[in-house]
């Protein structure tokens, strides 16, 4: 079960390394400011949020059957583990964004 989250992760483009998986490769044409390109980091954080999102409502509902006595204890916890994981990768994204945004703030113009 650890592993879907991986793969929620890696679908939403951000464990990906290298060219996202809608672009082909473009090798020498690194930094030539396609426009496009801004849309699929858009589109690759917003599908992180969902999946984010989805996490969570499946961790909600994991433990909501084990107090129903319908779901298992050990599905719970790695429903609850899982959604962590996300949360905790898109607060890092977060802060990393941030970060940028800070340190172009502070270039002298």
């Amino acid at each position: 079960m650890a592993i879907e989250a991986i793969n929620l992760a890696a679908s939403a483009g951000v464990g990906s390394i290298g060219n996202p998986p809608d672009r082909p490769s473009t090798s020498g044409t690194e930094g030539s400011g396609d426009i496009g390109s801004g849309s699929n980091f858009a589109d690759s954080l917003g599908k992180m949020l969902e999946s984010t999102n989805s996490a969570d409502a499946t961790a909600n509902s994991a433990v909501g059957r084990m107090l129903d006595g319908s779901g298992d204890v050990h599905e719970a916890m790695i429903a609850l583990q899982q959604a962590d994981m996300m949360l905790q990768l898109t607060v890092q994204v977060r802060n990393k964004l941030v970060q940028a945004y800070q340190d172009i703030m502070r270039m002298p113009v």
